[in-house]
C-alpha cells in the first residue's frame, strides 16, 4: 500500500520515498483513467495552455491548482492573452525550444513578472526534419522523409532520446526542481506544440507526485484532443498554399500516441531497468527534491 504524503515527509532515506513510487510494470499498465477535468487556459494565441493541477494521488492528496501549467509555445499571444496569463501570476516561464524552433515562430511574449527560461531539451532534427520536408513543396520527397511509417518512427527515436541524452536528463530534472522551488512562483513549462518535451515532463511530475499511471497517461494524451482542430486547419493550409499535395503525412508528428510515451517508457526500462531508477540514477533527483515537490504541489487529503 502506497505510503501516505505526510510519512514520506518522515522517512529518512531516498530508497524509501522511491519504493513509494509506481513500478515500472504500473507504468506499462493502461487501467481506465480516472476522471479528471482538465483545466484548459483559453488563449487566442496559444492552443495547449493548461493546468497540471487537480490530479488525485494514490494516498488521497490532490495537486493543487495554479502552481504548475504546461503549454505550447507563447510566441503568438495576444494583448488579451497577455492580460490572462498574468492574472495567473506566472513567476516563471521555462521554454524548451531549440534555437531553431525559436527563431522560426518567435520568442515568447510574457505577461510583467513573468521570468524567462531558456532550456532547450533536442528534438533529434524533428523541426528541421518536418520544415524541409514541408519546403521542399516535392510529394515525393515528402512521401520518401515522412510515409511508410517512418514519421512515426522518428517520433519513437525523438523519445528514445528523453531517456538516453544526458543534457536532455539534466534539462528534465531542473524543471522538475524549479516547480518545486517555492521562490519561482507559479510556473508555465512548455516547447512548440506543448505535447511531447511538455508531455514527457508533465508525465514525470505528476508520477513523481503519486498522480496513477493511468491518470498521468490520460494527460499525455490529451494534446490530441485540445489540438485536434488547430492541426487539421494547418494540413489543410498546406494543402491550399501548395506545400503539400498529402499532408496527412505529418499526422504522425502533430499527435501525441499511446506508443511513443511507450517507447520512452520501454527505454527507461533497458537502461535503468525501473521508472524508479531513472527519477534517482537517470534524473538525479533527490529525497529531497521529491519531497518538495509533493509539500510545494500535493494538497493532503
Amino acid at each position: 500500500m502506497p505510503l501516505s504524503r505526510r510519512a514520506l515527509l518522515t522517512t529518512t532515506g531516498a530508497a524509501t520515498l522511491f519504493a513509494a513510487l509506481p513500478t515500472n510494470a504500473q507504468a506499462h499498465a493502461h487501467p481506465r483513467a480516472p476522471r479528471n477535468t482538465i483545466r484548459q487556459i483559453p488563449l487566442q494565441g496559444a492552443v495547449n495552455v493548461r493546468d497540471l493541477g487537480g490530479y488525485v494521488t494514490y494516498d488521497g492528496g490532490r495537486v493543487r491548482h495554479g502552481l504548475a501549467y504546461r503549454g505550447d509555445h507563447l510566441a503568438k499571444l495576444t494583448a488579451a492573452d497577455l492580460a490572462t496569463l498574468a492574472g495567473l501570476g506566472l513567476g516563471t516561464v521555462v521554454d524548451l525550444r531549440i534555437p531553431l524552433e525559436v527563431s522560426y515562430d518567435g520568442a515568447d511574449r510574457l505577461p510583467a513578472g513573468a521570468v524567462p527560461v531558456a532550456r532547450p531539451i533536442t528534438d533529434n532534427g524533428l523541426f528541421g526534419r518536418l520544415t524541409a520536408a514541408i519546403g521542399s513543396r516535392d510529394p515525393v520527397r515528402q512521401e520518401e522523409m515522412l510515409g511508410g511509417g517512418r514519421a512515426a518512427a522518428f517520433m519513437s527515436d525523438v523519445y528514445r532520446t528523453f531517456v538516453t541524452d544526458a543534457a536532455n536528463r539534466a534539462a528534465f530534472a531542473q524543471t522538475l526542481r524549479d516547480l518545486a522551488d517555492p521562490r519561482r512562483g507559479p510556473l508555465l513549462l512548455h516547447c512548440t506544440s506543448g505535447k511531447d518535451r511538455t508531455g514527457w515532463t508533465g508525465y514525470l511530475l505528476l508520477t513523481l507526485l503519486g498522480v496513477p499511471t493511468a491518470a498521468a497517461r490520460a494527460d499525455y494524451l490529451a494534446s490530441n484532443a485540445i489540438r485536434a482542430a488547430y492541426d487539421a486547419k494547418v494540413r489543410e493550409g498546406l494543402r491550399q498554399g501548395g506545400f503539400m499535395q498529402n499532408p496527412d503525412l505529418i499526422v504522425p508528428l502533430q499527435e501525441v500516441r499511446p506508443e511513443y510515451l511507450d517507447t520512452a517508457l520501454d527505454q527507461v526500462r533497458a537502461s535503468y531497468g525501473s521508472l524508479l531508477r531513472y527519477y534517482s540514477a537517470g534524473l538525479g533527483l533527490e529525497f529531497r527534491d521529491v519531497v518538495a515537490l509533493r509539500e510545494r504541489l500535493v494538497l493532503d487529503a
